[in-house]
């Protein structure tokens, strides 16, 4: 079986798979994930949205060590494979971090079309394949 790393997060497992975010519906601004209260006008008005599926990639890194804890990767120090890691903006909506599907930076470029996409993250303890967002190029 498998699962997403936090179920609040995505509207996974449908078919066009989105993020979800919130919007206060105060003062509009927008948060990822979602929360209680508005980090702008600290008001209790933030409601469920789903976010745009493509988006722009402002600027990336390569993540090129393993992730300490909570890291819920299955790699060790021995098969860590470095990722790519971007800042990408979601319509005009909001901007969101995330793992890339790519970590060679001579395959990617400042405002570059990604669309949001599900990768295998690692293994919880059920047994059950860990699924994360990512963004890859479109």
């Amino acid at each position: 079986m498998q699962r997403m790393i936090s179920p609040e997060i995505s509207n996974w497992p449908e078919e066009d798979f989105r993020l979800v975010g919130g919007s206060c519906g105060d003062c509009g601004a927008a948060v990822f994930p979602v929360q209680d209260l508005c980090p702008r006008c600290s008001k209790p008005s933030v409601e469920t949205v789903v976010l745009p599926r493509t988006g722009t990639l402002i600027t990336w890194t390569t993540q090129g060590f393993l992730p300490g804890a909570p890291y819920l990767g299955d790699e060790t120090a021995d098969t860590f494979v470095p990722f790519g890691v971007g800042l990408v903006q979601l319509g005009d909506v909001i901007r969101v971090e995330g793992r890339l599907t790519v970590n060679d930076p001579e395959k990617l470029t400042f405002g570059m079309e990604v669309a949001v996409t599900t990768v295998p993250l690692g293994t919880d303890r059920d047994g059950n394949q860990v699924l994360t967002f990512a963004f890859q190029p479109v």
